[in-house]
């Protein structure tokens, strides 16, 4: 009975990308004792812990989109972190009326901030566009934007960091006064849970994973693969745009040059650790989730282990790769086929 509970267990999809984030937390505790240990400053909690769930919320936000465009096209959305930066300058462009800084706002913020989404909306259905319509390669089609969305943002900006100085555009990106937890944190939780909603209460989740699956079949059973596609990858820009908004809040300024560099590469990693397959078809938000905390976790433990920056990419992408490797079902075969043999050589030598 213990060995089929067991086995129940391990063989969940969540898992594997459930012990890949408790296993970066042990680490975490290991090297830092007091990892968990919260605090609380000027109203607003402190702590390891904390930062990682705050950290974590534009990646939360961006794996979400991810999830849908790999589940229903089988490809990647490499241009997300460019439309960040995009939609931030064009935000605090409209805020700062066209000046490099200013300590007042020039113009609505609810009008700059639908901006920055309808500008991520925009970028997400011209991906969706060119790979929906026109049956470009998701790698190749993302990619012009992922070139060409920071020289927007520069042109946007004049090639300069445009400050925003008003101290109610710095609370979508850190906290309000008053709420102990930083404001990131409730926006990745809504996106979470209205994605969610919207994937369960309607056929779109069970659409999205047909047209993954195999997109002839599905147009067959009378689905439109294009509509579906474009869905997908037009929600996934939108989230781009939002998480620019919290990017430029963080800092309070638009930032073209840094603002989600590399970010892309993260919330992809985010996908595949979550346990979905990036060839399309079935997925886990969930997983996808665990996968931008675990991703999270794994840089704030390498920062506490001293680690630069400019190594950064190197020791994370060592992990991942052992992580990533220990949920691949042909390893797993492998370890099962090498468990079965040794299992016949027990039997054969006890005859």
């Amino acid at each position: 009975m213990n060995n089929i509970n067991i086995k129940k267990i391990t063989s969940a999809g969540l898992f594997l990308p459930i012990l890949s984030l408790i296993l970066v937390l042990i680490i975490n505790v290991i090297k830092t004792p007091n990892f968990f240990y919260i605090t609380v400053q000027n109203g607003v909690l402190y702590g390891y812990i904390i930062d990682v769930i705050n950290r974590a919320s534009e990646l939360v936000i961006l794996a979400v989109g991810m999830t849908l465009v790999v589940a229903s096209s089988g490809g990647t959305d490499i241009s997300v972190g460019a439309v960040c930066a995009l939609a931030g300058a064009v935000a605090c462009f409209i805020l700062a009326g066209g000046q490099v800084s200013t300590d007042i706002y020039r113009a609505p913020y609810i009008i700059a901030f639908l901006a920055a989404i309808l500008v991520g909306l925009l970028c997400g259905s011209f991906n969706a566009f060119l790979v929906a319509k026109m049956n470009i390669q998701p790698m190749v089609a993302t990619l012009i934007l992922f070139t060409a969305g920071r020289g927007m943002a520069q042109l946007v900006t004049n090639g300069q960091i445009t400050y925003i100085r008003v101290d109610s555009f710095k609370m979508l990106g850190n906290s309000i006064k008053g709420i102990p937890l930083p404001t990131p944190v409730f926006v990745a939780i809504a996106v979470v849970a209205v994605t969610f909603v919207i994937l369960k209460k309607t056929a779109l989740g069970l659409y999205i994973e047909t047209v993954g699956i195999n997109n002839k079949a599905a147009r067959l059973v009378g689905l439109n693969p294009v509509l579906i596609q474009f869905i997908a990858y037009a929600f996934c820009g939108l989230l781009a745009g939002l998480s620019g908004m919290l990017v430029s809040s963080r800092v309070y300024s638009a930032d073209a040059n840094n603002a989600g560099l590399n970010i892309e590469l993260d919330a992809i990693l985010a996908v595949a650790l979550g346990g979905n397959s990036l060839g399309g078809g079935r997925f886990s938000l969930l997983g996808s989730v665990i996968g931008a905390y675990t991703i999270q976790a794994l840089t704030t433990t390498l920062y506490a282990m001293s680690v630069s920056a400019d190594q950064l990419p190197v020791y994370k992408a060592i992990v991942v790769v052992i992580i990533v490797s220990l949920q691949s079902k042909e390893l797993q075969r492998i370890i099962r086929d090498i468990r079965h043999s040794k299992k016949k050589v027990e039997i054969a030598y006890e005859k």
